[in-house]
């Protein structure tokens, strides 16, 4: 083990890790760079965009906010751990059904945290849906079509109460 490197144990889409890492790497960095998962990706850098997200013991975080060391015995998901089989999720097909993303950048963090957001929910609103996506930044859709999309989402669930 390096002077400079800490052991940590975690898991990570399922898959136990035990590793040695600089201190100083992010979460982000060690998931891109060490793991080679690039669906989380690396926006504002300072927990703004959103576009970073991942789910921590099942709670959206900003990676980039986040030592890898921190999370030592911890559970963290990215977006790769949401299809299975390489088969779409119920919410990444309303996505692709709705027209939910554009360029894609924003994607993979609106869909971690909604993914947080629909766990063990009984109903949602249109209004808790804005307010979720408040949180994330998204340069090319206009919010729109992911607003249809998850409310799209919702009513698949059997979930959504409207609000107007």
């Amino acid at each position: 083990m390096d002077s400079c490197s800490t052991k940590v144990m975690f898991m990570l889409n399922d898959r136990k890790l035990n590793v040695e890492i600089d201190p100083r790497i992010t979460l982000l960095e060690f998931i891109r760079n060490h793991e080679n998962l690039t669906g989380t990706h690396a926006g504002c850098e300072h927990g703004v965009c959103g576009a970073c997200t991942v789910l921590v013991d099942g709670k959206a975080v900003r990676s980039c906010l986040l030592f890898a060391v921190q999370l030592n015995g911890q559970n963290v998901e990215t977006v790769e751990s949401l299809a299975e089989n390489n088969t779409l999720s119920d919410l990444q097909r309303n996505f692709w059904e709705y027209h939910g993303l554009q360029c894609g950048f924003c994607t993979a963090g609106i869909l971690m945290s909604l993914t947080e957001f629909f766990r063990g929910r009984s109903e949602c609103t249109e209004t808790e849906i804005r307010e979720l996506l408040s949180g994330h930044l998204c340069r090319c859709t206009g919010y729109t079509n992911i607003i249809r999309a998850t409310i799209a989402h919702a009513r698949d669930q059997g979930i959504f109460c409207d609000d107007s």
